[in-house]
């Protein structure tokens, strides 16, 4: 407690919150955490590594592929050190800073992933819907130009508002929600006037994570309309299959945003344990399942990464 009160009139530290009530089970919880985050880096290298070396998955699928896997691996090095930091027990706390930048990297990492998932959901509706011109649409140029654009999105819009932070009043307890920071978070513990963060973050995600899932799904809806009006069974199945891993991840990214939301918005009257459990599922599910849903639906991944396992053992 007495290092709460210091803190309550200290704006430049901030504790971070663990798993309330598991504070003796911390070494335990440490063990699948640091699983969970060496799976993701091994995961997302491995995909890298695999369409990098791979020159059969020189396509613009897999580029954009690449991309995701990149967004991956970022995020889960912008977070690994304040979690297993508290739960290996060598930090309690973060400066304000450091806090801040930590919440531009998050939230601008989010936004990245999200345009790189709609690009995802563009390049199957050329493919699909327009078989005959997709190597002439999306050329090396222009998947250079997108991801470009998508960095250029995601990067150069959060700044004003993360920036803001740092001028804030912060008089309220100085206990984030999380083992890591975000933005709503900061703004929840601050006294000074927040409207400008409130109105342009709302717009940010307005713009950014709904626009992307509407466009998103507008994209799957002209995908099937063209599906359903090939004749050949096999053909429409085919097709189909080509999509399941993207929808997939689009199912991994969104849910958990989507639950996250909710329970910030309707579920205070949860257990905090609800709310980081939560956090930590937005954090790490789509990084660490990614991967695996690309290594098991896509068949060219699939076999490179079958090919590479067994070089190694022997």
């Amino acid at each position: 407690m007495s290092a709460i009160s210091t803190l309550n009139f200290n704006s430049s530290r901030f504790i971070l919150t663990g798993f309330p009530g598991l504070e003796v089970d911390y070494f335990w919880l440490s063990i699948p955490f640091s699983s969970i985050y060496a799976m993701i880096f091994l995961g997302n290298c491995m995909v890298l590594h695999v369409i990098r070396t791979e020159s059969s998955l020189h396509q613009p699928m897999f580029y954009f592929l690449a991309m995701l896997a990149f967004t991956d691996l970022c995020m889960g090095l912008s977070t690994i050190y304040t979690v297993l930091g508290v739960l290996w027990g060598f930090i309690q706390d973060i400066s304000l800073d450091s806090c801040i930048s930590q919440s531009y990297f998050i939230h601008g990492l989010s936004f990245m992933e999200s345009s790189v998932l709609l690009a995802m959901a563009f390049d199957r509706y050329i493919a699909i819907c327009n078989p005959l011109r997709y190597s002439s649409i999306l050329t090396s140029d222009k998947i250079m130009k997108i991801g470009v654009t998508i960095l250029c999105r995601s990067s150069l819009l959060i700044p004003p508002v993360i920036i803001r932070l740092k001028f804030l009043n912060y008089c309220r307890p100085h206990i984030l929600s999380h083992s890591f920071c975000l933005h709503q978070d900061l703004i929840r513990m601050a006294c000074s006037g927040i409207r400008f963060n409130s109105t342009y973050g709302l717009a940010l995600v307005i713009s950014n994570l709904l626009l992307d899932a509407v466009l998103i799904l507008i994209s799957y809806i002209m995908i099937l309309h063209a599906v359903l009006a090939i004749a050949s069974r096999e053909e429409r199945i085919k097709s189909l299959q080509t999509c399941v891993s993207h929808i997939c991840a689009v199912l991994v990214f969104y849910i958990p945003i989507i639950g996250l939301t909710m329970v910030h918005r309707f579920g205070r009257h949860l257990s905090p344990l609800v709310h980081v459990l939560m956090g930590n599922i937005y954090i790490l599910f789509p990084p660490l399942m990614n991967p695996i849903i690309y290594s098991i639906k896509t068949q060219q991944i699939r076999r490179r990464v079958q090919r590479l396992f067994c070089l190694k053992g022997m």
